[in-house]
Protein backbone atom coordinates (compact mmCIF):
# COMPACT_ATOMS: atom_id res chain seq x y z
CA UNK A 1 0.00 0.00 0.00
CA UNK A 2 1.41 3.31 -1.04
CA UNK A 3 2.18 5.35 2.01
CA UNK A 4 0.71 9.07 2.83
CA UNK A 5 3.57 11.52 2.08
CA UNK A 6 4.20 14.73 4.36
CA UNK A 7 4.06 18.24 3.24
CA UNK A 8 8.27 18.28 3.01
CA UNK A 9 8.20 15.55 0.93
CA UNK A 10 6.36 16.80 -1.68
CA UNK A 11 8.87 18.56 -4.94
CA UNK A 12 7.28 21.90 -4.63
CA UNK A 13 6.96 22.18 -1.01
CA UNK A 14 9.93 24.71 -1.20
CA UNK A 15 8.33 27.13 -3.25
CA UNK A 16 5.01 27.51 -1.11
CA UNK A 17 3.91 30.76 -0.39
CA UNK A 18 1.26 30.63 2.57
CA UNK A 19 -2.10 31.63 2.20
CA UNK A 20 -2.77 34.90 4.67
CA UNK A 21 -6.54 35.69 3.67
CA UNK A 22 -9.54 35.16 5.37
CA UNK A 23 -11.37 34.16 2.02
CA UNK A 24 -10.84 32.40 -1.42
CA UNK A 25 -11.69 35.62 -3.23
CA UNK A 26 -9.48 35.24 -6.11
CA UNK A 27 -9.54 32.33 -8.14
CA UNK A 28 -6.09 31.46 -8.58
CA UNK A 29 -3.99 29.31 -5.91
CA UNK A 30 -0.80 28.12 -7.28
CA UNK A 31 2.05 26.84 -5.83
CA UNK A 32 -0.04 28.28 -2.31
CA UNK A 33 0.02 26.26 1.13
CA UNK A 34 -3.60 27.00 2.80
CA UNK A 35 -3.33 26.23 6.43
CA UNK A 36 -6.30 26.05 9.53
CA UNK A 37 -8.53 28.62 7.56
CA UNK A 38 -12.05 27.94 7.49
CA UNK A 39 -14.22 29.09 4.56
CA UNK A 40 -17.96 29.54 4.09
CA UNK A 41 -20.37 30.29 2.07
CA UNK A 42 -18.34 31.35 -0.89
CA UNK A 43 -18.74 30.79 -4.52
CA UNK A 44 -15.28 31.35 -6.64
CA UNK A 45 -15.73 29.69 -10.08
CA UNK A 46 -13.54 27.94 -11.55
CA UNK A 47 -10.81 28.26 -8.88
CA UNK A 48 -7.36 26.37 -9.86
CA UNK A 49 -4.80 24.84 -7.47
CA UNK A 50 -1.96 24.01 -9.22
CA UNK A 51 0.94 22.87 -7.17
CA UNK A 52 -1.31 23.81 -4.07
CA UNK A 53 -1.15 22.24 -0.02
CA UNK A 54 -4.33 22.71 2.13
CA UNK A 55 -4.29 21.57 5.40
CA UNK A 56 -6.38 21.36 8.68
CA UNK A 57 -9.04 23.56 6.45
CA UNK A 58 -12.83 23.77 6.46
CA UNK A 59 -14.80 24.19 3.75
CA UNK A 60 -18.78 24.88 4.16
CA UNK A 61 -21.34 25.58 1.71
CA UNK A 62 -18.54 26.44 -0.72
CA UNK A 63 -19.25 26.75 -4.23
CA UNK A 64 -16.75 25.87 -6.81
CA UNK A 65 -18.19 24.47 -10.02
CA UNK A 66 -15.21 23.58 -12.81
CA UNK A 67 -12.45 24.29 -10.28
CA UNK A 68 -9.05 22.32 -11.12
CA UNK A 69 -6.96 20.85 -9.02
CA UNK A 70 -3.57 19.79 -10.57
CA UNK A 71 -0.56 18.36 -8.42
CA UNK A 72 -2.35 18.97 -5.25
CA UNK A 73 -1.71 17.68 -1.31
CA UNK A 74 -4.38 18.03 1.01
CA UNK A 75 -4.72 16.84 4.86
CA UNK A 76 -7.29 17.22 7.57
CA UNK A 77 -9.73 18.88 4.77
CA UNK A 78 -13.31 19.00 5.91
CA UNK A 79 -15.73 19.98 2.79
CA UNK A 80 -19.68 20.22 3.82
CA UNK A 81 -22.30 21.02 1.42
CA UNK A 82 -20.14 22.23 -1.51
CA UNK A 83 -20.55 22.64 -4.66
CA UNK A 84 -17.26 20.98 -7.07
CA UNK A 85 -19.62 19.53 -9.74
CA UNK A 86 -17.51 19.34 -13.22
CA UNK A 87 -14.54 19.95 -11.51
CA UNK A 88 -10.89 18.48 -12.44
CA UNK A 89 -8.93 16.50 -9.92
CA UNK A 90 -5.24 14.96 -11.58
CA UNK A 91 -2.83 14.22 -9.21
CA UNK A 92 -3.98 14.74 -6.23
CA UNK A 93 -3.43 13.43 -3.29
CA UNK A 94 -6.14 13.62 0.43
CA UNK A 95 -4.95 12.58 4.15
CA UNK A 96 -7.65 12.22 6.36
CA UNK A 97 -10.42 14.09 4.58
CA UNK A 98 -14.06 14.54 5.67
CA UNK A 99 -16.70 14.89 2.67
CA UNK A 100 -20.41 15.04 3.26
CA UNK A 101 -22.98 16.56 1.21
CA UNK A 102 -20.82 16.67 -1.70
CA UNK A 103 -21.78 17.68 -4.87
CA UNK A 104 -19.21 16.43 -7.81
CA UNK A 105 -21.44 15.09 -10.72
CA UNK A 106 -19.54 14.93 -13.67
CA UNK A 107 -16.04 15.70 -12.26
CA UNK A 108 -12.86 13.91 -13.39
CA UNK A 109 -10.74 12.53 -11.25
CA UNK A 110 -7.20 10.87 -12.50
CA UNK A 111 -4.49 9.43 -10.50
CA UNK A 112 -6.05 10.67 -7.14
CA UNK A 113 -5.29 8.50 -3.90
CA UNK A 114 -7.50 9.29 -0.65
CA UNK A 115 -6.32 7.69 2.33
CA UNK A 116 -8.39 7.19 5.88
CA UNK A 117 -11.29 9.71 4.11
CA UNK A 118 -14.42 9.70 5.32
CA UNK A 119 -17.86 10.17 2.28
CA UNK A 120 -21.10 10.75 3.11
CA UNK A 121 -23.49 11.19 0.68
CA UNK A 122 -21.28 12.35 -1.98
CA UNK A 123 -22.81 13.02 -5.47
CA UNK A 124 -20.18 11.85 -8.04
CA UNK A 125 -23.17 10.91 -10.59
CA UNK A 126 -21.54 10.87 -14.35
CA UNK A 127 -18.36 11.30 -12.70
CA UNK A 128 -14.73 9.75 -14.35
CA UNK A 129 -12.78 7.93 -12.34
CA UNK A 130 -9.14 6.94 -13.64
CA UNK A 131 -6.50 5.12 -11.42
CA UNK A 132 -8.04 6.50 -8.08
CA UNK A 133 -7.22 4.38 -5.14
CA UNK A 134 -8.93 4.78 -1.71
CA UNK A 135 -7.05 3.81 1.49
CA UNK A 136 -9.06 2.84 4.17
CA UNK A 137 -11.87 4.99 3.46
CA UNK A 138 -15.33 4.98 4.37
CA UNK A 139 -17.69 5.37 1.26
CA UNK A 140 -21.53 5.87 2.56
CA UNK A 141 -24.57 6.25 0.13
CA UNK A 142 -22.05 7.18 -1.78
CA UNK A 143 -23.82 7.86 -5.77
CA UNK A 144 -21.94 6.66 -8.70
CA UNK A 145 -24.86 6.61 -11.16
CA UNK A 146 -23.69 6.79 -14.83
CA UNK A 147 -20.17 7.10 -13.63
CA UNK A 148 -17.16 5.92 -14.94
CA UNK A 149 -14.80 3.86 -13.22
CA UNK A 150 -11.75 2.39 -14.76
CA UNK A 151 -8.40 0.63 -12.57
CA UNK A 152 -9.81 2.20 -9.26
CA UNK A 153 -9.00 -0.05 -6.20
CA UNK A 154 -10.38 0.56 -2.32
CA UNK A 155 -7.98 -1.74 -0.09
CA UNK A 156 -9.40 -1.71 3.22
CA UNK A 157 -12.18 0.50 2.27
CA UNK A 158 -16.08 -0.24 3.16
CA UNK A 159 -18.62 0.90 0.73
CA UNK A 160 -22.04 1.47 2.25
CA UNK A 161 -25.27 1.60 0.43
CA UNK A 162 -23.33 2.62 -2.69
CA UNK A 163 -25.18 3.64 -5.84
CA UNK A 164 -24.06 1.62 -9.11
CA UNK A 165 -27.29 2.53 -11.27
CA UNK A 166 -25.75 2.60 -14.96
CA UNK A 167 -22.56 3.15 -13.83
CA UNK A 168 -19.52 1.37 -16.07
CA UNK A 169 -16.81 -0.28 -14.27
CA UNK A 170 -13.36 -1.53 -16.46
CA UNK A 171 -10.85 -3.13 -14.41
CA UNK A 172 -11.93 -2.06 -10.69
CA UNK A 173 -10.42 -3.75 -7.72
CA UNK A 174 -12.60 -4.61 -4.68
CA UNK A 175 -11.05 -7.64 -3.45
CA UNK A 176 -9.11 -6.05 -0.70
CA UNK A 177 -12.93 -3.91 0.38
CA UNK A 178 -13.61 -4.67 3.89
CA UNK A 179 -17.31 -4.35 2.85
CA UNK A 180 -19.29 -3.85 -0.24
CA UNK A 181 -22.77 -3.10 0.22
CA UNK A 182 -25.02 -1.95 -3.17
CA UNK A 183 -28.14 0.16 -2.57
CA UNK A 184 -28.85 -0.77 -6.41
CA UNK A 185 -26.88 -1.39 -10.14
CA UNK A 186 -25.45 -4.42 -8.78
CA UNK A 187 -25.74 -5.34 -12.22
CA UNK A 188 -23.16 -2.84 -12.84
CA UNK A 189 -20.54 -4.80 -10.92
CA UNK A 190 -19.59 -6.13 -14.27
CA UNK A 191 -15.86 -5.15 -14.83
CA UNK A 192 -14.82 -5.34 -11.42
CA UNK A 193 -12.72 -8.11 -9.42
CA UNK A 194 -14.10 -9.53 -6.59
CA UNK A 195 -13.32 -12.58 -4.20
CA UNK A 196 -14.94 -15.76 -3.81
CA UNK A 197 -16.47 -14.70 -0.69
CA UNK A 198 -17.27 -11.09 -1.15
CA UNK A 199 -19.13 -13.02 -4.63
CA UNK A 200 -20.90 -14.83 -1.89
CA UNK A 201 -21.80 -11.69 0.32
CA UNK A 202 -23.28 -9.98 -3.20
CA UNK A 203 -25.51 -12.77 -3.69
CA UNK A 204 -28.50 -11.35 -2.50
CA UNK A 205 -27.98 -8.47 -4.66
CA UNK A 206 -27.22 -9.79 -7.51
CA UNK A 207 -30.29 -12.12 -7.22
CA UNK A 208 -32.45 -8.42 -7.02
CA UNK A 209 -30.41 -6.76 -9.82
CA UNK A 210 -31.09 -10.01 -12.34
CA UNK A 211 -34.80 -10.72 -11.22
CA UNK A 212 -33.85 -14.09 -9.40
CA UNK A 213 -35.82 -15.97 -7.30
CA UNK A 214 -34.16 -17.95 -4.83
CA UNK A 215 -35.63 -20.50 -3.16
CA UNK A 216 -35.28 -24.23 -1.34
CA UNK A 217 -36.70 -27.02 -3.59
CA UNK A 218 -40.25 -28.13 -2.39
CA UNK A 219 -41.18 -24.43 -1.46
CA UNK A 220 -43.72 -23.05 -3.11
CA UNK A 221 -43.20 -20.26 -5.24
CA UNK A 222 -46.03 -17.57 -5.65
CA UNK A 223 -47.52 -17.82 -9.30
CA UNK A 224 -45.81 -20.18 -10.20
CA UNK A 225 -47.00 -22.71 -12.70
CA UNK A 226 -47.40 -26.31 -11.42
CA UNK A 227 -44.73 -28.84 -13.57
CA UNK A 228 -46.56 -30.54 -16.25
CA UNK A 229 -49.96 -28.42 -16.48
CA UNK A 230 -51.17 -26.44 -19.19
CA UNK A 231 -53.94 -24.34 -19.87
CA UNK A 232 -56.85 -25.61 -21.42
CA UNK A 233 -58.78 -23.72 -24.30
Amino acid sequence: MATPRDLDQLPFAPHLRRFAGSRLGEARFDTVHVDGAAFEDERVEEASFVEAAVSATSFEQVRMRRARLNDVWMQGVRMVGCDLAESSWLDVEVIGGVFAGLESHGAGLRRVTFHGCKFDSVNLRGAKLHEVVFHDCVLREVDLGGAALTECAFPGSRLEQVHLHQAKLTEVDLREATLIEVADGAESLRGAAVTPTQLLELAPALAGALGLTVREAGEPLKGAVRRGSRSRR
